[in-house]
């Protein structure tokens, strides 16, 4: 399937599931500035018309690059708001420290923002006749690179089943501002020394081109990649699964 297949399957695709789970409702759509919401919401817009698509900036007190999803929102022309997270974390941080008498991990200090973002999409959504996109993509699946109850949730995921380098295609075939498209994907949460953002392929030890090939066509980047993706991969599928109690057949008990 060629770039304008895909993209064309895509826009269908949205369409019948709106039709299906929605029929009137808009889309909502997280605008982080990266590559993904931003496809994510071109495609809505082919889909359902730019009328339908809600765009949620959701900066965590200051953010650098605020002014690239004001461009995204722009240049698809939807109705965009913008709702600052800062206060709202800083809340529930202190409540939870004065709660549990010592401060929150590190560890959930980097997810409660995206969980305060999602909560805040669904808060939009069930006030504006919406459904959620969930704007993740197949890369990042599959190794786990994504908050659980965050920005893995959502209600429809077009970009689920495709890597970043198909995303990528899909994103220069819809004419998007390549610096938009193209930009060195991070996820806003954590910092380097010198104040820039960590970048996702700083946290994973591998770049997308290496996992998009092993991926796609099986080419292993090096044992040492390899066993970091894998390992990576065994983490995700365990946090993707929820432990559920099943009960016993009567017919089986001692």
């Amino acid at each position: 399937m060629n770039v304008k297949e895909r993209t064309d399957d895509l826009v269908r695709w949205i369409k019948g599931w709106f039709e299906a789970n929605g029929k009137d409702c808009n889309a909502v759509v997280g605008i982080s500035g990266g590559k993904d919401s931003l496809i994510v919401a071109a495609l809505c817009v082919r889909a359902l018309g730019k009328d339908r698509v809600i765009g949620v900036m959701m900066p965590n007190g200051y953010q650098k690059d605020i002014k690239d999803a004001e461009e995204a929102c722009a240049r698809l022309e939807i109705e965009t708001h913008r709702v600052n997270i800062g206060l709202a974390i800083c809340a529930l941080l202190e409540e939870v420290s004065k709660s549990v008498s010592f401060f929150p991990s590190e560890q959930a200090m980097t997810n409660l923002p995206a969980r305060i973002r999602m909560a805040t999409l669904y808060a939009i959504s069930q006030t504006c006749n919406g459904r959620v996109a969930n704007t993740c993509n197949l890369s990042e699946n599959y190794v786990g690179y994504e908050t659980k109850y965050g920005d893995g949730a959502g209600d429809f995921s077009p970009l689920g089943n495709l890597t970043v380098r198909e995303v990528l295609e899909i994103g220069d075939y819809l004419g998007l501002p390549h610096h938009l498209v193209h930009k060195t994907p991070i996820d806003g949460l954590k910092t380097n020394e010198d104040g820039s953002y960590v970048t996702d392929e700083q946290s994973l030890g591998f770049t997308y081109e290496e996992l998009d090939n092993y991926l796609l066509n099986g080419i292993v980047p090096s044992e040492e990649k390899l066993e970091r993706i894998e390992q990576l991969h065994a983490r995700g599928v365990a946090k993707r699964q929820m432990g559920v109690y099943e009960k016993l057949d009567p017919a089986t008990e001692a």
